[in-house]
């Protein structure tokens, strides 16, 4: 099953990005990190290469809004592409792990849309 990506991200994501990265870096930094994110031009890479790189773990096929996006992709809405940034040769999902999740739960090699800003 493939997911349909949009074209151009949900203007939540980028507010949902801010809260995130604000956690872990100075407020004014995470505004110019999701400037940059916003600047970045949308690029497609696997799901396994996202989380190998993030070190972060797949959520499960049964969380909350994993299963919300997998009703969606089954209705053939487009998802918002995932924010992400390398910060000190680290990757960050700024704003998109349950749709990440829900794409390697689909199958390791489905390609992502995101969008990448490098620091």
């Amino acid at each position: 099953m493939d997911i349909k990506w949009l074209d151009e991200c949900e203007p939540h994501t980028f507010l949902a990005a801010v809260d995130y990265l604000e956690l872990v870096v100075e407020p004014a930094l995470a505004e110019e990190i999701v400037n940059d994110i916003k600047n970045a031009p949308i690029v497609f890479k696997k799901a396994k290469d996202i989380f190998r790189a993030s070190k972060l773990k797949c959520l499960d096929d049964d969380n909350e809004r994993v299963k919300s996006n997998l009703e969606k992709v089954h209705k053939g809405k487009q998802l918002s592409p995932v924010l992400l940034v390398v910060l000190n040769n680290k990757l960050i999902i700024a704003d998109g792990w349950h749709r990440s999740s829900l794409a390697k739960i689909l199958g390791e090699n489905t390609l992502i849309a995101c969008k990448i800003a490098y620091r």
